[in-house]
């Protein structure tokens, strides 16, 4: 690195206002990746996988981000892609770095914002800037922000590097795979945004019984198989997980999500101890970080600034989900 690493301004509401000011009304169209492509282990992509070619710019409280984190983690990738994080606290500026717990300046380009990788790669960028970011550090630019796709990417593209036997998107399974990851991102993981974002009563009446739908559907599946798809984990379990785990701490709360908890539906709670019990998942997991980021910069909907202390979970109890 060339460039020595600066430490973006502090956050600054009064100045740059919040980062998303007022979403569209149902928060349904979540605005797509900016660069879309996909890392591929033959290259064909026009991104090829490579040992420490890549390197992955993150915030720890965001979902899409630790679905990559701990499939790198599940996969033993750490050495063959580095990552860093951004500071969770976010205003108008977007995604920057400073040193804090947790997350750190960028040693790698010296960027203060995210934003700069964007307009690094893109000079006429002026939309979204989203994480997780697949920087390529031998060209020099964003490989891919594509949130919908870069965790089966990490799954499947470096298994010659991989130092751990898993398995996440398993061929025989792959449409099976897919069809319920839909199911998830549209009903489960966009379910609570719908909620807290809605700009009626009956907008929010209707996605609450769609989200609490969902959930039940899961509680069901749940019953009688350890993982959503039997006795071994998949790209589907990590995507339930990161909902899971912000669910009762953010959701519940934040954004009104409140017809039941986490910790009402037995098969689920279990099922989110039991992943959480395995150092992927809970070693990416900072309730804080994600406390901290939704209650202060959501600003609209919560203009207190308050952070609630809550909820007292015990994470650690045993789940005894080993048994099914």
């Amino acid at each position: 690195m060339t460039t020595p690493p600066k430490a973006a301004s502090p956050v600054d509401f009064a100045t740059y206002g919040p980062y998303a000011p007022k979403p569209k009304p149902g928060a349904s169209a979540r605005p797509g990746p900016a660069f879309p492509n996909r890392i591929t282990a033959d290259g064909s992509s026009g991104y090829r996988a490579e040992p420490g070619r890549y390197h992955l710019y993150i915030a720890l409280s965001c979902p899409f981000c630790q679905r990559v984190t701990i499939t790198r983690k599940l996969k033993g990738l750490e050495d063959v892609i580095s990552v860093s994080a951004v500071d969770p606290m976010r205003d108008g500026r977007g995604w920057a770095f400073r040193e804090g717990d947790g997350h750190d300046l960028d040693h790698l380009n010296g960027f203060a914002l995210l934003s700069e990788a964007y307009t690094a790669t893109d000079p006429d960028h002026d939309g979204h800037v989203s994480v997780p970011v697949l920087w390529d550090k031998v060209e020099k630019r964003i490989a891919t922000n594509d949130f919908r796709h870069l965790s089966i990417d990490v799954a499947t593209a470096f298994d010659e590097w991989a130092t751990k036997d898993v398995d996440l998107y398993p061929e025989a399974l792959r449409s099976e795979i897919d069809a319920l990851n839909e199911f998830l991102y549209e009903r489960v993981h966009n379910g609570p945004y719908r909620c807290g974002f809605a700009k009626s009563q009956e907008d929010y009446e209707r996605e609450v019984s769609s989200l609490f739908d969902a959930l039940d559907q899961l509680e069901e599946r749940l019953a009688t198989r350890r993982y959503l798809f039997g006795d071994f984990l998949t790209d589907s379990d990590v995507r339930l997980f990161v909902t899971l785990a912000r669910f009762d701490s953010v959701y519940v709360t934040h954004f009104k999500a409140n017809l039941r908890r986490l910790v009402d539906y037995p098969n689920l709670w279990g099922y989110a101890r039991d992943l959480y019990s395995r150092e992927a998942f809970s070693e990416t997991t900072d309730f804080d970080q994600t406390k901290r980021h939704y209650f202060l910069t959501h600003t609209w909907i919560n203009p207190s600034g308050l952070v609630p202390l809550g909820p007292d979970l015990d994470w650690t109890a045993p789940h005894n989900r080993d048994q099914l």
